[in-house]
C-alpha cells in the first residue's frame, strides 16, 4: 500500500483505496493509448489528458480487467458516475500526486457516460482481440 493514497481514502471515505490505485492505473493506460508515455523526456504538458480522455481510458482499462464485473467493482470501490473519478483525480491533485492545467476542473468528469450504460449494456466480447 502506498502511505499517500492511504491517508487520502482515510480522509474521503466516499472512495476506496483501491480506487485510487485504479486511476493511476487508468492513467498510465491511458497516456500509452494517446502515445503520451509519462517515461519520455519532454514536457509534461505533452503527458497530460483531459478528464474525457482519462474516462475513456477508465472505461477501456476496466473492461479489460474487470469484464462484467467492472460496474460492480466500482459500486464497491463507491464509484456511481463519472464525477466520481474528478472527485478522485481532484484529491491526488491537491495532495500534489496528479498535476493539473489551468483549464481541467471537476465539472470535466460529470456526466460523460453512464457507467451502467457503458460498463454492462455495451459490453461485448472483442473477437480475437489481445493484449
Amino acid at each position: 500500500m502506498i502511505p499517500c493514497l492511504e491517508e487520502i481514502a482515510r480522509r474521503d471515505r466516499r472512495y476506496s483505496y483501491e480506487a485510487y490505485e485504479f486511476v493511476f492505473a487508468a492513467l498510465a493506460h491511458t497516456q500509452k493509448r494517446l502515445g503520451k508515455p509519462p517515461d519520455e523526456p519532454e514536457p509534461e504538458t505533452t503527458h497530460h489528458v483531459s478528464g474525457p480522455e482519462l474516462l475513456e481510458g477508465v472505461r477501456d482499462l476496466a473492461l479489460r480487467e474487470f469484464g462484467l464485473m467492472a460496474r460492480t467493482v466500482f459500486r464497491l470501490w463507491g464509484i456511481n458516475g463519472t464525477g466520481d473519478f474528478g472527485e478522485i483525480v481532484f484529491n491526488l491533485i491537491e495532495a500534489n500526486l496528479m498535476s493539473k492545467t489551468d483549464e481541467d476542473n471537476r465539472a470535466d468528469f460529470v456526466g460523460v457516460y453512464d457507467l451502467d450504460e457503458a460498463l454492462v449494456h455495451g459490453y461485448h466480447i472483442p473477437a480475437g482481440e489481445t493484449e
